[in-house]
């Protein structure tokens, strides 16, 4: 039997009160107060439907060139449906070619900096983008960057500069995947590593050379402390407070008094200032009090900087110990080693514990899971006994006896 086509006539659809049929798979539908264009059809024994649209948008004459469209798109085995999607999908990327690798970079960057607890953060992520990335593809279309542009943008810095070559990888995979979600890109990520740019590339492992902070060796502290207590000058009381306590540069210069409970010894930094993002307890020693309570509370910050609201600068403590003592090739960071050092080979405290003080998130997912305390009595026997040993001058260096005390129950801590 032929195909029985154009049974409707154009006020039979404006008034269809139930679907009806003008032959070939198109319909038109009823719905409500409106009438939509139906084509329907089976494909490989499954039965779809898909929209034209109203009648109103579109005419009989309109619609039935559109079914017949689809009916030689089905008769090739092509479902009319997914055909659609993948032209419409064409036609936007189509439109997103003009979208440029650093107009990505930029829309990426202001859509995720509200969630990057430091703003130096932020300025990394543009810096390393803007030397690195923008010369080589910031002016192409971000969908035209392929294997060959990465690898043109990280190969000169891979072996010279490691570290920043594989946060910049990161940053422009980061990048792609955003556009991809987007639609601005399709297809892989050229600068995805596992399984891709690992292939090409050497390991960091293999080609990065290990920088450790240089660090004061611990029997020379007592020493440097004597000479540091001699020195004047709010900076000078961030160092000491800042080895006494072991914290790092930013804990200690961004502090606010309202995080120091004086009365029991604590200072809780909070988490939005910790690198691990959590919560730290950090319990005060007597040279630690003595430290505070002579310091003037002008302010909230507990080491105010020269300008007004602003507390002392991260290059503060390291002028006092470069300029003014002399030590050019140390850093502040390197006495967090110092202290670490000390509490392995002149105590029988346990690692973890040296750790917890560090506020170093621990890498065995196992371990951390079951760690939910933060052994702080433990922790300032131990900060007290570091005290003692920073004040000890070398001639007179004992080992701590209460560390050694507890080595039978080093397994408990």
């Amino acid at each position: 039997m032929a195909l029985t086509i154009h049974r409707l006539t154009v006020a039979g659809a404006k008034n269809a009160t139930k679907p009806l049929c003008d032959g070939g798979g198109l319909w038109v539908y009823p719905i409500k107060e409106d009438r939509y264009w139906i084509f329907r059809y089976k494909l490989n024994g499954n039965e779809r439907e898909m929209s034209l649209g109203n009648i109103l948008d579109k005419s009989l004459k309109e619609a039935r060139r559109e079914a017949s469209e689809y009916r030689k798109l089905k008769s090739q085995g092509i479902d009319p449906i997914e055909h659609r999607q993948q032209k419409k999908q064409q036609i936007k990327l189509d439109a997103a070619k003009g979208m440029k690798f650093d107009s990505c970079a930029t829309a990426y960057v202001n859509a995720h900096q509200a969630g990057w607890k430091n703003p130096k953060h932020v300025d990394q992520w543009r810096n390393t983008l803007k030397t690195y990335a923008s010369p080589v593809i910031g002016d192409l279309p971000v969908a035209s960057v392929d294997t060959g542009l990465v690898l043109k943008i990280l190969e000169p810095i891979w072996t010279k500069k490691t570290e920043t070559a594989s946060r910049l990888r990161g940053r422009i995979e980061n990048i792609l995947d955003w556009a991809t979600v987007r639609g601005y890109r399709t297809g892989d990520n050229p600068a995805r590593w596992r399984g891709h740019l690992d292939k090409t590339l050497p390991k960091r492992s293999k080609v990065q050379k290990v920088r450790h902070h240089p660090a004061l060796p611990y029997a020379e502290i007592g020493e440097f402390m004597e000479k540091l207590r001699s020195r004047q000058g709010l900076a000078a009381r961030a160092l000491e407070l800042t080895i006494y306590t072991t914290a790092r540069t930013n804990e200690v210069i961004a502090s606010t008094w309202d995080e120091f409970d004086l009365a029991n010894a604590i200072w809780t930094i909070p988490g939005d200032r910790m690198k691990s993002g959590r919560d730290h307890r950090v319990p005060l020693t007597e040279p630690v009090l003595a430290i505070l309570k002579k310091l003037p509370e002008a302010g909230d910050f507990v080491f105010p900087g020269q300008r007004y609201g602003k507390h002392l600068s991260n290059t503060a403590m390291l002028k006092v110990l470069k300029d003014d003592l002399g030590y050019a090739n140390l850093t502040v960071h390197g006495f967090r080693s110092s202290f670490r050092d000390w509490a392995a080979e002149m105590t029988a405290y346990p690692r973890e514990l040296a750790e917890a003080q560090l506020a170093h998130v621990l890498s065995d997912k196992t371990e951390a899971a079951y760690q939910r305390g933060d052994m702080f009595e433990k922790r300032r026997r131990m900060l007290d006994d570091w005290s003692k040993f920073c004040a000890t001058r070398p001639e007179t260096t004992v080992i701590p006896l209460r560390g050694r005390r507890k080595s039978k129950a080093r397994n408990k801590i």
